[in-house]
């Protein structure tokens, strides 16, 4: 019976694993697209307005989310709550970005965090 474990090495560590997943062509373009867009936005005005349309889409999916759900007498508190742990996820994800050389996709992720976070917030002062 072959064991599905690797052999044991002399150090007693296992032996290096090769990658079990091939190279397509899709998880190739879905790597370089950040690239590409990083190359698309190296001018400023295109950073700029790539920039507003991510805070402004997000603004508007925040706004709609207390809307919606208070349509669809759904609980509010608990969209808001999903909508908040997005924006946790996205601080802790962050700190990961701060080590990296690539500064659109901190700043992408910082306008989706500020645009989400306002129109929550703007959503909720239109119930007092």
């Amino acid at each position: 019976m072959v064991s599905p474990l690797p052999p044991f090495l002399t150090s007693g560590r296992f032996s290096p694993v090769p990658p079990r997943f091939q190279q397509t062509r899709f998880q190739q373009r879905i790597t370089q697209a950040g690239d590409l867009l990083e190359s698309w936005a190296r001018n400023p005005w295109r950073r700029l307005s790539l920039l507003m349309i991510v805070l402004l889409s997000a603004f508007v999916v925040g706004g709609s989310v207390g809307s919606i759900t208070g349509a669809l007498s759904l609980l509010d508190p608990l969209g808001a709550l999903i909508c908040v742990l997005g924006i946790e996820l996205a601080s802790r994800l962050r700190r990961r970005l701060l080590s990296q050389r690539v500064q659109l996709r901190l700043q992408v992720l910082d306008m989706a965090r500020m645009g989400l976070l306002y129109g929550l917030l703007l959503d909720g002062f239109k119930l007092l």
